[in-house]
């Protein structure tokens, strides 16, 4: 059987490190520059728009996009598809470390970010759809961190401790399910409050409901554009079994998500209706709506579907990128767009550039954890001591 191979090491000046290195630099100056100026140095923030755009992509789309974790296990575990198995660990890596970097972004984003345990430790407010999410994130934070050990414990030799974790498999990927309903539908009921500043056509009773079924095929197809990344840039780091297995994943990951996209987009005609705003569609934000819609969720729906038929990896692979950047602007959408659209042009929230570079940044840390771990640690291979294990 073929293993894993290890390549020469490429030094430390390579094109990645060097613009990673740029990167982490700018954001380690901002930082500085947001903890001692406060948030009026860095960001365009008002009373009038208090959530800005890390709200919008660090929170919003990063917990969408996050939401492969608990889909693909569940699969798995749940509903007993085994064959998904050599994607679990890739998918709950990007969803814990995806986690972990709303953590730390919204560090950035509250005025005093020592302060960001005091619902859940100190002062709770079970009232509070904030503090359901604030919860769920923390208690989900804590599943993927659990369910992600066996990798490290692996790679340092602890395989008493990591039989013990191997144990708690079903129970955790239960949790971390009901967990993820909770809280991905509860971010689209932060925006049920606000009917008066967000536009009509994205404004629905049934946002938490949008935002549950979104997150389903934003980590489906969010498998597929991680896993199409790391084929390309860590394919030594694969043995047998997670090439074997990779293509499978793929065809189905893309059949499921293109029946649930043609899910959403019905549910989204249904509420279109049911709030009769159909005059809205033939005015300039209809033409920003309908493009969201039908480009980038009924067109790679489509392309999922006739990819799957055509056994066209490559259409597969850039639907799921089409899919991922739908959910970025969904999200961005209701957060920030379409939110306080009847603020005239001056007085409506644009990010600072430093917001969108610390943006940057904090992706960039997240890619940079995924290397050095997937390139250490048992991921994309199964370790020689364990792979009957499972």
């Amino acid at each position: 059987m073929t293993t894993h191979e290890t390549p020469k090491p490429a030094g430390i000046f390579t094109p990645f490190n060097m613009i990673a290195g740029a990167v982490l630099l700018l954001g380690f100056v901002i930082t500085v520059l947001r903890f001692t100026g406060g948030l009026g140095a860095v960001t365009n923030l008002s009373h009038d728009n208090p959530w800005g755009f890390w709200i919008g992509f660090d929170l919003l789309c990063g917990v969408a996009l996050a939401a492969g974790g608990y889909t693909t296990s569940a699969a798995c575990y749940i509903f007993g598809l085994k064959r998904f198995h050599a994607a679990v660990r890739p998918a709950i890596l990007t969803a814990f470390l995806g986690y972990a970097l709303v953590v730390l972004a919204l560090h950035y984003d509250v005025g005093r970010p020592w302060r960001l345990p005091y619902p859940i430790f100190y002062s709770p407010g079970p009232s509070s759809l904030l503090f359901e999410v604030a919860l769920c994130v923390f208690l989900y934070l804590s599943v993927l961190f659990v369910e992600f050990t066996p990798a490290p414990l692996e790679w340092l030799g602890l395989g008493k401790i990591r039989g013990y974790v191997v144990r708690l498999t079903l129970v955790l990927t239960i949790f971390g399910v009901i967990l993820s309903t909770l809280h991905q539908s509860s971010l689209g009921a932060l925006f049920v409050i606000a009917p008066s500043k967000l536009h009509p056509l994205w404004y629905s009773a049934y946002l938490p409901i949008y935002f549950f079924v979104s997150s389903i095929f934003a980590g489906l197809s969010m498998v597929i554009f991680e896993g199409t990344l790391a084929h390309k840039y860590l394919h030594h780091k694969m043995d047998a079994e997670h090439l074997a297995a990779s293509e499978g994943i793929v065809f189905a990951f893309g059949k499921a998500a293109s029946f649930v996209m043609m899910g959403y987009v019905y549910i989204k005609l249904v509420g279109l209706a049911a709030d009769h705003n159909w005059h809205y569609l033939a005015t300039g934000w209809g033409a920003w709506y309908l493009f969201e819609i039908v480009g980038l969720v009924a067109l790679p729906s489509f392309l999922y579907a006739l990819g799957v038929r055509e056994k066209n990896m490559r259409m597969i692979r850039f639907a799921s990128a089409l899919t991922v950047l739908g959910i970025v602007v969904n999200r961005l959408n209701v957060c920030l767009v379409a939110f306080n659209y009847h603020l005239p042009a001056d007085q409506r929230y644009f990010p600072h550039w430093m917001e969108i570079a610390l943006s940057v940044f904090v992706v960039t840390v997240g890619v940079a954890a995924y290397k050095f771990i997937t390139t250490r640690m048992p991921v994309l291979y199964g370790h020689e001591d364990y792979k009957h294990g499972h």
